[in-house]
């Protein structure tokens, strides 16, 4: 990977930890956003490029988010995964801020049968754009806040934000 098409990169301070964002070089377009010790997270790698003047409108629009001033991200997102996971995780983005849902309604609302609620956990388990991708809104179909590849903490603390449960922010 040549200077010209690394991968680049900053990282925020948030009430989560240290997040760590990526772009595509070419477009600007975030890649991922990851927290400290999240399951299949990223972590910066040789070559990539430091950057964080391409990642002012994110930083901007998270420190409002977690003002409690933002409900609703305006960036431009782009991952790679399957068909199927690309249909789970636009399915995420109908979540809207201050509500939670269930695996099986993203399985409903994708297509998929109940037989494909443990897929469609894994897909959102797979999600690389934690936060500004709401995978934190989806619980269990008892209510339980199950899973979360940033830990079960800051699943709490951002539906607590959001006014979705009760507790500490």
């Amino acid at each position: 990977m040549t200077a010209l098409n690394a991968i680049h990169w900053t990282e925020l301070d948030s009430p989560l930890g240290r997040i760590l964002l990526t772009a595509d070089p070419t477009t600007g377009v975030l890649t991922s956003l990851s927290v400290p010790g999240q399951k299949g997270g990223r972590t910066v790698q040789e070559g990539w490029r430091h950057d964080p003047a391409l990642f002012r409108t994110a930083e901007e629009q998270l420190a409002a988010y977690f003002a409690g001033e933002l409900k609703e991200f305006q960036l431009e997102l782009r991952s790679e995964g399957s068909e199927f996971r690309e249909r789970v995780w636009a399915a995420l983005g109908t979540v809207p801020y201050g509500a939670t849902t269930t695996y099986g309604e993203i399985a409903a609302r994708i297509g998929a049968s109940r037989a494909a609620v443990r897929a469609v956990g894994g897909a959102i388990g797979a999600n690389p754009l934690l936060i500004l991708r709401p995978c934190h809104r989806v619980i269990g179909a008892d209510g339980s806040l199950t899973g979360y590849a940033g830990g079960l903490d800051r699943k709490v603390r951002l539906l607590t934000l959001e006014g979705a449960i009760q507790g500490t922010a």
